[in-house]
């Protein structure tokens, strides 16, 4: 697992490499995260946006960006976590994704939480 806190905000992420829904002859090489977001804060954040890098081996770095996580904004209460998994597909057997939440309190204040540099690395399971 890789976690990184940024004002008391934690951000935890475990990738698993899914070998039956990839294909090593058209090198495609499907990844699962799953990703938890705590708040240990005192006041309840809200999940604005997501921003992503992608990096595809040493060929290419995909930027991802949008609203909230799998079509949602969470509020995430003082001492609760919200939980989601999503999956990408990479040309290379190895890569890394990265990134940023941007959070709203309560008072309207916006800032943003560091998602963890985590490595996807195809491997049998």
């Amino acid at each position: 697992m890789y976690t990184a806190i940024t004002e008391n905000i934690s951000v935890t992420v475990q990738p698993v490499y899914l070998d039956g829904q990839s294909n090593w002859m058209e090198k495609k090489f499907t990844f699962a995260y799953f990703v938890r977001i705590t708040n240990n804060s005192d006041t309840s954040v809200k999940l604005i946006k997501r921003h992503w890098y992608i990096t595809d081996g040493d060929v290419s770095v995909k930027e991802v960006e949008g609203d909230g996580v799998i079509g949602k904004q969470p509020l995430i209460k003082p001492g609760k976590s919200h939980e989601y998994n999503s999956f990408c597909v990479l040309e290379n057997m190895e890569g890394s994704m990265e990134g940023a939440y941007l959070l709203r309190r309560q008072n309207g204040e916006e800032f943003k939480v560091t998602i963890p540099n985590f490595t996807l690395r195809a491997a049998a399971n």
